[in-house]
């Protein structure tokens, strides 16, 4: 099976893409089947942040498209700045991934998160969409702190 060795920011022409959730995109090893049906082995030095829009490039010169794939989330909305810190910290005290943006969060979808958002006010709406967080304070893409 044909390898994708590296992992690359930009490239003039992607040759396929390959979709995959927020869970499926820190790897260093795993079997793949691209959206178009090529099927190769990501086989990296070390586990490796694959963001959206980055290209792994296969031994034989070719370029993956990595894509975000659709996923549940949540949107938390706060009733003013101060709340959403509050809110913030909540989420961040659980450790939970999230995209921190101006007038909201988003998480991935968790009813025990949600029914906990709901009940310290937020306004919080379903839907589907790319899930990007933040990465860790300590370090580029994830990172855990602790003993993690």
């Amino acid at each position: 099976m044909i390898r994708a060795v590296s992992l690359i920011k930009s490239c003039q022409k992607a040759d396929e893409a390959v979709t995959l959730t927020y869970e499926n995109r820190f790897r260093r090893r795993m079997a793949m089947v691209g959206d178009k049906g090529s099927e190769f082995l990501l086989d990296l030095p070390k586990a490796t942040e694959l963001g959206d829009g980055d290209f792994l490039v296969l031994e034989d010169g070719r370029h993956i498209r990595v894509v975000a794939a659709r996923e549940k989330l949540m949107r938390a909305r706060g009733t003013d700045r101060q709340h959403l810190a509050r809110v913030a910290w909540h989420v961040g005290n659980r450790h939970l991934a999230c995209e921190i943006h101006k007038d909201h969060i988003v998480l991935a979808y968790d009813h025990v998160i949600e029914d906990m958002l709901r009940k310290i006010g937020c306004l919080v709406e379903v839907f589907e969409g790319p899930f990007n967080p933040e990465g860790g304070a300590y370090g580029q893409g994830r990172t855990h702190g602790h003993s993690h």
